[in-house]
């Protein structure tokens, strides 16, 4: 399964929640951002790639329909609702995104 991570600048949560699900078995992970100044931004390539998109909230969500709506169209978007408060690597920002995306996950 090919997961893709999506923020804003794609600073924090999303490289965060790339690296922690990266060695998962069957597992391969990405992560962008939707801001114009984003470290590595979402393009029609990344979202054709992935099997799943995972947003870190609901406004990336929006953000990406406006924009790639045409490579969307046949993806699985869910948003974690994981707050832009958390350092990179955090402990608490690990457990949260372990928690949220346990039903994600292959088996």
């Amino acid at each position: 399964m090919n997961i893709l991570f999506v923020c804003g600048k794609n600073r924090l949560r999303s490289p965060t929640a790339e690296q922690v699900f990266a060695g998962r078995p069957g597992v391969a992970t990405a992560s962008a951002g939707v801001s114009h100044d984003a470290d590595e931004p979402v393009t029609p390539e990344l979202l054709g790639w992935a099997d799943l998109v995972v947003v870190m909230e609901r406004a990336h969500r929006g953000k990406l329909s406006a924009r790639f709506a045409a490579a969307l169209r046949d993806k699985r978007v869910v948003s974690l609702d994981i707050p832009d408060e958390y350092d990179f690597m955090a402990p608490e920002l690990v457990r949260l995104l372990e928690a949220r995306m346990a039903r994600h996950l292959p088996g």
